[in-house]
């Protein structure tokens, strides 16, 4: 070996080493930050109203405002602005959830003949077409609270004359407090206002088709 490569040859290892470590540190993956999923959770609606009465409904799936049309939890802190929290979602689309939920205490109440999702095979003599306008957190006062609104269209199927088919349409806001500032709060809020969003639509209904008798 000549003398004057003795000089080249641990160098030429130790660059090689560093660049490994270099590279090692550019491209090692950082695990992504976990994603938290909620959902709404209360009891079924108790009401004090007298069934059943002769019907069977059906609730569409309701349509959701653009910006509420995705499972990303939605908050709002001043106006004229959204934001969407990134690694907190709701399980499923809020359409997908207030239409479940508003069937489950429809079926759950005993005052109708029976409830159905747009999905199943029998015939209604009543539908419940929806809109779901506003679904998210909103700031006032260092605080958080939920923004519940929906907006539904009570038809009678059965009617030929399609002037007298919408028995009524209405909108139904609720805000409810969360008792913290976190998502779960705001879970848990949200699912106090679906609860009431529900017990005034089937009083709404039950009064509806009783008038009609």
């Amino acid at each position: 070996m000549k003398p004057g490569k003795k000089v080249f040859i641990p160098f030429l290892v130790l660059a090689g080493l560093l660049l490994l470590g270099i590279n090692g540190c550019v491209t090692s993956p950082q695990p992504p930050p976990k994603t938290d999923y909620y959902t709404l959770e209360y009891d079924p609606i108790a009401t004090d109203l007298q069934g059943p009465v002769q019907s069977i409904i059906r609730v569409e799936r309701f349509q959701v405002a653009p910006y509420y049309n995705t499972t990303n939890i939605i908050y709002k802190e001043t106006s004229f602005k959204i934001n969407a929290y990134h690694y907190h979602k709701w399980r499923a689309n809020p359409g997908d959830l207030v239409t479940y939920f508003l069937a489950r205490d429809l079926r759950e109440s005993g005052l109708f003949n029976g409830v159905f999702i747009l999905s199943s095979k029998y015939p209604a003599s009543h539908i419940i077409d929806g809109t779901l306008d506003r679904f998210y957190q909103q700031t006032i006062d260092n605080s958080w609270q939920a923004v519940l609104s929906v907006n539904i269209t009570f038809m009678a199927d059965y009617e030929p004359d399609i002037s007298k088919r919408i028995l009524f349409q209405k909108e139904y806001t609720f805000k409810k407090q969360c008792v913290q500032k976190n998502p779960r709060a705001l879970a848990e809020a949200m699912s106090l206002a679906m609860a009431e969003i529900s017990k005034a639509i089937i009083k709404d209904i039950h009064h509806s088709l009783t008038k009609r008798r």
